[in-house]
């Protein structure tokens, strides 16, 4: 039904657009539009491409509905930009984009950030064995906390 596989340089249009769409909602929950989600380019998604793995979840008529990156930072594995369309979501699909990227990075430390205010967020990085080790505030005011595994 749901497909999940490499995304092309074809694709980065469709999925930054629906990482705007998707982050929007995360924005509008924490009560800030400051999330570096909403403020990036195609010159910077097109950056991520050549500098990491993004991986694109398909439906059953080929739309991206998804999608997750991975960037190998030498000592860890940073996990950014886990997305689902807000129309398929509370249906598992983020955990299963987040295992699949996992995949690529056996036995590596695995590290991805969320604001604290996304409690939905730190809950589904915690029930796929994430933990919290740090929190940071950014340069926007808002707190950011990380979780490794």
């Amino acid at each position: 039904m749901y497909r999940i596989i490499n995304a092309e340089e074809k694709d980065l249009s469709e999925i930054l657009e629906l990482q705007y769409l998707s982050f929007k909602s995360e924005a509008e929950m924490i009560g800030s539009c400051e999330i570096p989600a909403l403020k990036q380019t195609y010159e910077g998604i097109a950056e991520d491409f050549h500098n990491g793995v993004i991986l694109k979840m398909l439906n059953e008529k080929d739309a991206v509905i998804g999608s997750v990156r991975a960037f190998d930072m030498g000592d860890y594995v940073e996990i950014a930009r886990l997305m689902v369309h807000p129309a398929y979501r509370r249906k598992g699909l983020a955990t299963l984009m987040l295992k699949e990227i996992e995949k690529h990075y056996p036995g590596r430390r695995l590290e991805l950030y969320t604001c604290t205010r996304s409690l939905c967020n730190i809950a589904l990085y915690e029930s796929v064995g994430y933990k919290k080790y740090k929190t940071v505030c950014g340069d926007s005011g808002l707190e950011f906390v990380y979780l490794e595994k």
